[in-house]
C-alpha cells in the first residue's frame, strides 16, 4: 500500500496523535511494557506505533525506518508533527506509523525501537473477520453446516433412503458448482417431489388468506401469475429470481445446504438470497430439518419481493460484515425471530411475516392461536432471546411495521462495535469501507444527486 508521508501534520488535520493528546477517543494505546500475545496462526498483525524522537547529530528518523525495514513491516501510514510544549522541550519529533507486520516479530521491533525512541506507545488493531467487498465474492461464502444432512444425520427422513441421499447429492453439486453471475441451473423434478410440493402447497394455500401479511399475499398473487407457482409445478430458482430482480432488486443463489451464519447473512449484503433447490422427504412433507425449496419459495420469496422487507434484509446483512463471532450469533438471533419467525401488526391484528411460519402449516397455525407470549420487537432483547430449532417457539416478536423495525435495527447495528461502516453501491453490486473522510463525501454527494432528482420531481407535479 501507499505510504503516506505528512510532515508537521497539517493544523486542520486531526490525527491519531492528537486524539491522544486531546484526549479524544481513538486507538486505545497499550502499556509499552507489556508485550504483545503472538497470534497463534502466525499471522500478520495491524500495529499502531506513536513515539517521539530527539533531534540528535545522528539521523534518528532513518535508523527508526530501517528498524521497521529489518523486521519487514508494510507501513501503511506515517506522520510527523513538532512535539508539544511541556514535553521535554519542543526539540524533536512526534510520529505515528501504522504498519503491518508478523506477530511474531512485534515484540522484537519494539524493543529495537526504543532504544532509538522515546514515549514509545502501542496498540494492536483488532482483527476484522473477513468479508466478501463485491458480490462475484460470495462464491467463497460456502461453509455448510451439516448436521441436517441427510447422509450425516440418523433422524433425518431420509437417512434410510439411498434412492433420496444420491438425488440429494446430485442437485447439491448443481449448487457447488455454481459461479456467481452464471444463469442458475434447473431441475427436472420427479413425480414423486412434485407430489409432495403439491400437498405443501395445497395445505399451506388454505391459511395464506387468513394468517399471512398483506404484503406476502399481493406477492403470492403474482407468483402465481407470473412465476409457476401452482400445486403441480416446482418453479424453477432462475424464473424467480427474475421476478424479483424486478421487483426489489434481489437475486436468488443456488445453494447446497444450510450455510453458516456468517456467509448466509454476508450474501444478503448484496441483496443476495441463498436458496436450495432439493426438496424435503416425501414421508415427511409438512415438515423438513433444514432448509428446503418448499421452506425458500413459499416462505421467504413471497416477502422478499417487498421493498420495506427487503431493505431490512439487507440491512441485516450489512450489519453482519466483519462483525466478531459473538455480534454474529446476536445477528443470526434476530434474523431467525424477525425473518424466519416474525409477526407483524396490521390493522389491529397479528400476522405472519417469517419464513419458518409460512412454510409451517403446524407453526403457523399455532403462532397466531394466542397460546404462546408475544413481546414487541427490540433488537436489543429479541438479540439474546434463546429459540427452539426442533418445535414450536415459545416467545414471538411483533413488529408495528417493517418500517418501524428497520428503524431499530439501524439504531441496533450503529452500537455494533467495527472500525468501520459498511455502504453498498448498488451500480457496482460491491461494499465500499467508509473509513476516510472523501469516502463519506463521496456517497454523500451520490444521496444529494438523488435527493435533488427527487425535489426536481416533486416540484414539477406540484
Amino acid at each position: 500500500m501507499k505510504t503516506e508521508v505528512a510532515p508537521q501534520c497539517l493544523p486542520e488535520k486531526r490525527s491519531l496523535i492528537e486524539e491522544r493528546e486531546l484526549g479524544n477517543s481513538g486507538p486505545e494505546l497499550a502499556d509499552p511494557s507489556l508485550a504483545f500475545t503472538l497470534d497463534p496462526d502466525g499471522d500478520r498483525d495491524l500495529v499502531t506505533f506513536i513515539f517521539t524522537l530527539r533531534k540528535t547529530k545522528e539521523p534518528a528518523l532513518s535508523r527508526t525506518v530501517n528498524i521497521f525495514e529489518v523486521y519487514e513491516a508494510q507501513i501503511h501510514h506515517m506522520e510527523s508533527r513538532e512535539v508539544r510544549k511541556g514535553k521535554g522541550g519542543a526539540d524533536g519529533l512526534d510520529f505515528f506509523i501504522r504498519c503491518e507486520v508478523h506477530s511474531s516479530r512485534v515484540n522484537t521491533l519494539i524493543n529495537s525501537l526504543k532504544r532509538v525512541a522515546e514515549d514509545v506507545s502501542v496498540s494492536k488493531e483488532e482483527k476484522v473477520p473477513w468479508f466478501p467487498r463485491k458480490i462475484q465474492d460470495l462464491d467463497n461464502c460456502h461453509h455448510l453446516i451439516t448436521k441436517f444432512e441427510p447422509d450425516l444425520d440418523t433422524e433425518h427422513p431420509g437417512y434410510q433412503d439411498l434412492g433420496y441421499r444420491e438425488r440429494r447429492s446430485h442437485i447439491a453439486s448443481l449448487a457447488l458448482n455454481y459461479k456467481q453471475g452464471e444463469p442458475i441451473p434447473r431441475v427436472d423434478y420427479t413425480t414423486e417431489e412434485i407430489a409432495t410440493w403439491k400437498e405443501v402447497y395445497t395445505k399451506l394455500s388454505t391459511l395464506y388468506p387468513s394468517h399471512a401479511c398483506k404484503q406476502f399475499l399481493d406477492a403470492f398473487q403474482i407468483l402465481e401469475e407470473h412465476c409457476g407457482y401452482r400445486a403441480d409445478n416446482i418453479p424453477q430458482l432462475q424464473d424467480v429470481s427474475s421476478f424479483l430482480q424486478g421487483k426489489t432488486g434481489f437475486y436468488l443463489r443456488p445453494v447446497a445446504g444450510l450455510l453458516s451464519p456468517r456467509d448466509f447473512l454476508s450474501s444478503l449484503a448484496f441483496r443476495v438470497f441463498q436458496c436450495t433447490q432439493y426438496i424435503r422427504h416425501s414421508s415427511s412433507p409438512m415438515h423438513s430439518p433444514e432448509p428446503d425449496c418448499c421452506h425458500e419459495l413459499l416462505g421467504h420469496v413471497p416477502m422478499l419481493a417487498d421493498k420495506q422487507f427487503a431493505q431490512f434484509s439487507q440491512e441485516l446483512g450489512l450489519a453482519s460484515l466483519g462483525a466478531s463471532d459473538e455480534d454474529i450469533e446476536k445477528l443470526s438471533t434476530l434474523y431467525w425471530f424477525t425473518i424466519e419467525f416474525g409477526i407483524c401488526r396490521q390493522n389491529g391484528a397479528l400476522k405472519a411475516y417469517g419464513a419458518g411460519l409460512l412454510s409451517s402449516y403446524g407453526e403457523l397455525m399455532y403462532s397466531l392461536s394466542g397460546e404462546p407470549q408475544y413481546k414487541s420487537f427490540n433488537p436489543d432483547v429479541t438479540a439474546v432471546q434463546t429459540y427452539q430449532d426442533q418445535t414450536f417457539q415459545p416467545a414471538y416478536f411483533v413488529a408495528e411495521s417493517f418500517e418501524d423495525a428497520k428503524s431499530k435495527l439501524r439504531i441496533y447495528a450503529s452500537k455494533i462495535r467495527k472500525s468501520f461502516l459498511p455502504h453498498y453501491d448498488p451500480l457496482t453490486c460491491s461494499v465500499e469501507i467508509l473509513d476516510k473522510p472523501h469516502k463519506v463525501k463521496n456517497a454523500l454527494s451520490q444521496v444529494q444527486d438523488q435527493l435533488k432528482n427527487l425535489y426536481f420531481a416533486l416540484d414539477k407535479l406540484s
